[in-house]
């Protein structure tokens, strides 16, 4: 009945009735554009980790994994910095930041931290596999 509110706390739905999607969720460019062109920011990011996949199957190790590393911090850079990037807008702008730059730092440090000849050294990282219960060879 219309004027009549209800006491009492108010009990959530029995079913989930929508979500909102998240913010900066819309295309990067209008309806007149193809979906790949539309969804430049996320096209962009899997063609970067692409090229990474194709060149450590072509041999160089360090460089590939570098370049996939580097596809989750540009994706972060893109969240962070554009306004509307479609499909790479997932959860909220922090989560996703956060989320896609530490995914692509640890990708990045493990492939410098790699042997043999480490770029980087970490001497944590350098006795990893004692921690794991690995022999020492």
């Amino acid at each position: 009945m219309p004027g009549i509110q209800r006491r009492g706390p108010r009990r959530p739905p029995a079913t989930t009735e929508g979500t909102l999607p998240p913010e900066g969720s819309a295309a990067a460019l209008g309806r007149g554009h193809a979906l790949p062109l539309r969804q430049w920011p996320i096209t962009l990011v899997l063609a970067v980790a692409l090229t990474g996949l194709l060149i450590t199957w072509a041999g160089d190790f360090r460089l590939g994994l570098l370049t996939v590393g580097a596809a989750p911090l540009l994706g972060a850079l893109l969240r962070l910095g554009l306004p509307d990037v479609g499909m790479l807008a997932v959860r909220s702008r922090f989560t996703d930041v956060t989320l896609m730059l530490l995914f692509g730092g640890v990708i990045v440090v493990f492939t410098l931290v790699a042997q043999p000849d480490p770029w980087l050294r970490v001497p944590l990282l350098e006795n990893i596999g004692r921690l794991i219960g690995h022999p020492v060879h």
